[in-house]
């Protein structure tokens, strides 16, 4: 079972730390209590901390060299444990609508893919699949919120703010797991 969004807490500093992977440089940052605020495969965290939701976004960000079960669950992926991310604890902050369709999207498995359209069914608006593909490309937790695992209809893998070779590896890597 995948951990649920957590409720918003602003915090002046957040941590990053970044790490290697097959896909490049991943970097992490996360809330004082351990929540992710937002994560991709970039070295340039102030990249990521713009992502954050103004209520939530950290005024300052302080490099660590780990983030401890976080980057643990980062590293687990990669090398093949692809249920390690599944119980991080995730911070966004958004509508109602955008909270509900992040917390749904961590509940699609490795290795089964959906549908934009399958997507906004899932997340109780099966006529919002605009709104479902806009969940995906204002997911600031990439990974963790695996947006990824949502594709067109026909099948084609659509956008992914990280490109759309990180995109096709995440979903090769989740299919043979």
């Amino acid at each position: 079972m995948s951990a649920p969004t957590v409720s918003p807490t602003h915090t002046g500093t957040a941590d990053f730390a970044t790490v290697d992977t097959p896909l490049g440089p991943f970097t992490t940052v996360v809330a004082t209590d351990g929540a992710v605020l937002a994560a991709g495969w970039t070295a340039a965290p102030e990249d990521l901390r713009v992502l954050v939701h103004p209520t939530l976004r950290p005024d300052d960000l302080r490099a660590r060299t780990e983030l401890g079960s976080v980057t643990a669950a980062v590293t687990a992926y990669h090398q093949g444990d692809l249920t390690a991310i599944d119980t991080v604890p995730v911070r966004q902050q958004s509508g109602e609508f955008l909270a509900h369709a992040w917390d749904v999207l961590r509940t699609v498995p490795a290795g089964n893919p959906i549908s934009y359209t399958a997507f906004a069914a899932r997340a109780g608006r099966p006529a919002a699949t605009r709104a479902a593909a806009g969940a995906c490309a204002r997911n600031a937790a990439a990974l963790f919120v695996p947006c990824h695992r949502v594709l067109r209809t026909d099948g084609t893998l659509g956008g992914f703010r990280w490109g759309l070779p990180a995109k096709r590896w995440l979903l090769d890597h989740e299919s043979v797991g």
